[in-house]
């Protein structure tokens, strides 16, 4: 068994080198490398750096280097095809078991031809119709492309190189001093001998160097066999070259505003009409497109192009070859959209994001996951460099760990609707494994349906920079989005969406502190901590800190006008027992009514409480369900010295709410309640030991004996909450 070059360079390139050695020195950032102590030999300073865009790794004191592989060999004492297996496991890279699959073609021959003879037309030849020539349409398309072969300058298809300087360490051209040849690998595992060949491009009709009245012999065959990246390069250069000549297709990229340097930076290009273009122009590569999945068989035999009346984008690799295509259609009617071209030998959807090449070429820091091709160009092109697309799949737990390798921040920018935020979730999911307590996700959604390239245009690339500045952290997106699908106003509802939560942080790295901080901070949110609400409480003390019990429970009532629909004193009154109240005989037949009776919203002797309390119970069934508006309908109907108060604090109050994500303020509004309460009951045995009146003194202070007991038990039940959570 052999194993392919290409697939050796996919593992080397794919693998999270940083991750790999980093299980055996620590590595720290310098600019866009990684240095730290070798771990080959013993030294103070380090001198060991690890290039993440080429992916290997050199001692600038012992000589050592190489690339993942090398370093499984060389370090863990791994066989060759052990360390190959690892890498396999690690990318997701299949390894063939037989040698199946390898970049090398065989190449048509030429077959022969003769000038043709010039003779004057008698008669209209009888067309072919169009069920001979159409392999699926059953409409009059032509069969193929007629356009004519051009002449374009060959491409320059090797890379620029990695030129980065720091002043602090060796500069990195050091790197390419030192060989780190694949003929290290042992014999038995070589890939193809031909992989690195190239004698055999540019094709003619691209220099210009054909002359289409050569004589060809019968059995005339190309000297070498043909490359799938040459080929790739090729055909990359023929989309381009065609969007020159094709102003239609040319006018749907300059409407989307794209500018024509972008059109080289991202090799944009055309595929035209036509059902066999591609065959008439690269008539000894038929074996090679078909490998590609660019040229198919249809039910009835006949082979046809994948991709025809659609701009190309072309999918880089690592190292900037050409290894796919994208085509979207030009008439939005066109189903399906996008179309890419099928994984190949050199293709793997999977493995593959789009714009990654050309952001490490401009040295991109911050990472941005998007959802569309030309979210990706229109970031790159107004300056914001680091945004990456999946090949039409979800992105995968190897994909994000070598962008949290870049950075331990990664965004991540769907769309708002209903496939968009599945999306989001289920990149949520993948991501958390490797979410080590230093990684961070945040998610951004844009305002009004927006999408990354609809925004930059309405809005521009300052605004968007701020957006993503904003974006929202991983623990305020998972309680907004479970929030929007379980009924929080119930227990079971707040139950399912703690299940959740649980659930989705046991998927976190083993030992990791944000599984116990993420719990915690959502069941704060659920109202959980029933004896505080830090949040709430931190957001009333950002705007005022010298406001009143009383004055903080007015604003709670409305921004929260429901949690009066069950009278919060009757319900602490009857959970803390103080209305079956157990006293001795001879007390309960002195004791008043009154004494006795249930305490009300009188009876705290605070009119500017009671007056909001009244005009919410009264107009409860009329609010608007938007908060704000709520609250504005709530002042509309209070006493003036009563609006005058609370007009002057509530737009600091709900900003500061709004802006910590909030939704819930029971715990709180429970909170201040018990401590007018017992401020209360306090207050009334003060008066009652100034003017002694013993049956109604007992009365009293049995009953904030109960009080207190009842919170007492309220703070040991929260406890034992929270030790379940941090389990």
């Amino acid at each position: 068994m052999s194993i392919p070059n290409h697939i050796l360079e996919q593992l080397n390139s794919q693998a999270d080198l940083i991750s790999i050695i980093g299980r055996h020195t620590t590595l720290k950032r310098a600019g866009s490398e990684y240095k730290g102590c070798c771990p080959f030999h013993g030294e103070k300073s380090p001198s060991f750096y690890v290039n993440p865009q080429k992916n290997i790794y050199h001692c600038f004191g012992c000589s050592v280097g190489g690339n993942a592989i090398s370093f499984l060999r060389d370090y863990e004492n791994l066989t060759f095809i052990e360390a190959v297996n690892e890498l396999s496991k690690q990318t997701g890279i299949e390894v063939p078991k037989e040698e199946q699959q390898n970049v090398s073609y065989q190449r048509a021959p030429i077959k022969p031809k003769s000038k043709p003879e010039t003779k004057p037309k008698t008669a209209i030849e009888p067309a072919t119709s169009a069920a001979a020539t159409h392999p699926q349409s059953t409409n009059n398309q032509p069969v193929a492309d007629t356009q004519p072969s051009i002449n374009v300058p060959a491409a320059d298809t090797q890379p620029p190189a990695y030129n980065d300087n720091y002043d602090n360490y060796p500069p990195l051209e050091a790197y390419d001093s030192v060989p780190y040849a694949m003929d290290d690998y042992d014999t038995s595992y070589q890939g193809d001998a031909n992989y690195q060949d190239n004698s055999s491009y540019p094709p003619a009709w691209l220099t210009g160097e054909a002359d289409t009245t050569t004589l060809y012999d019968d059995n005339s065959v190309s000297d070498k066999d043909g490359n799938l990246y040459e080929l790739l390069e090729q055909i990359q250069q023929f989309y381009q070259h065609n969007l020159t000549i094709h102003p239609h297709a040319k006018h749907y990229f300059l409407s989307r505003g794209i500018t024509e340097d972008i059109f080289e930076t991202f090799g944009l290009g055309y595929a035209p009409f036509g059902w066999q273009h591609l065959e008439h122009q690269f008539p000894q590569d038929i074996e090679g497109l078909k490998a590609l999945g660019l040229v198919r068989k249809s039910e009835s035999g006949r082979d046809y192009d994948l991709l025809r009346d659609r701009v190309i984008f072309p999918i880089r690799d690592n190292q900037g070859r050409t290894i796919g295509f994208g085509g979207r259609a030009l008439d939005d009617e066109v189903k399906p959209k996008y179309i890419n071209s099928s994984d190949s030998p050199v293709f793997h959807k999977q493995h593959v994001l789009y714009g990654y090449y050309e952001s490490r070429q401009q040295r991109a820091n911050d990472w941005l996951v998007v959802e569309g091709y030309m979210d990706v160009i229109a970031l790159y092109q107004a300056g914001i460099y680091g945004a990456v697309a999946s090949m039409g799949t979800a992105i995968n737990e190897s994909q994000i760990s070598r962008l949290l390798t870049l950075n331990p921040t990664l965004t991540l920018s769907f769309d708002g609707d209903s496939a968009g935020q599945k999306a989001a979730w289920r990149t949520l999911e993948v991501a958390l494994p490797v979410l080590g307590d230093d990684k961070e996700l945040r998610f951004l959604t844009l305002p009004n349906n927006h999408d990354p390239d609809t925004f930059i245009k309405s809005q521009g690339a300052d605004a968007m920079r701020e957006q993503i500045a904003t974006a929202m952290p991983l623990s305020q997106y998972i309680f907004a989005y479970l929030s929007e699908r379980y009924d929080l106003t119930l227990a079971e509802g707040k139950a399912k969406l703690m299940s959740q939560v649980r659930a989705l942080t046991t998927a976190l790295p083993k030992g990791s502190s944000f599984r116990y901080l993420l719990n915690n901070d959502i069941y704060q949110k659920l109202g959980g901590k029933r004896s505080q609400n830090k949040d709430a409480k931190d957001a009333l003390l950002d705007f005022d800190g010298d406001m009143t019990i009383s004055q903080q429970l007015q604003l709670c009532f409305l921004f929260q006008p429901r949690a009066l629909s069950d009278d919060p004193i009757e319900a602490i009154w009857q959970q803390a027992g103080i209305n079956d109240l157990q006293l001795p005989a001879h007390i309960k037949q002195k004791a008043s009514a009154d004494i006795l009776r249930p305490l009300e919203w009188e009876d705290l002797q605070d009119n500017a409480l009671l007056d909001i309390v009244s005009t919410i119970k009264r107009c409860l069934n009329y609010l608007p369900k938007d908060a704000n508006a709520a609250a504005h309908f709530i002042l509309s109907n209070v006493k003036p010295s009563t609006q005058e108060t609370l007009s002057r604090d509530w737009g600091s109050f709900y900003k500061a709410l709004t802006t910590r994500n909030i939704l819930s303020l029971d715990g709180l509004v429970e909170e201040l309640v018990s401590q007018l309460i017992e401020r209360h009951m306090k207050k009334k045995i003060q008066d009652l030991v100034k003017n002694p009146d013993n049956i109604k003194l007992a009365i009293v202070r049995k009953q904030s004996q109960l009080l207190n007991d009842w919170l007492r038990a309220q703070q040991a039940e929260q406890s034992a909450q929270m030790a379940t959570v941090k389990s």
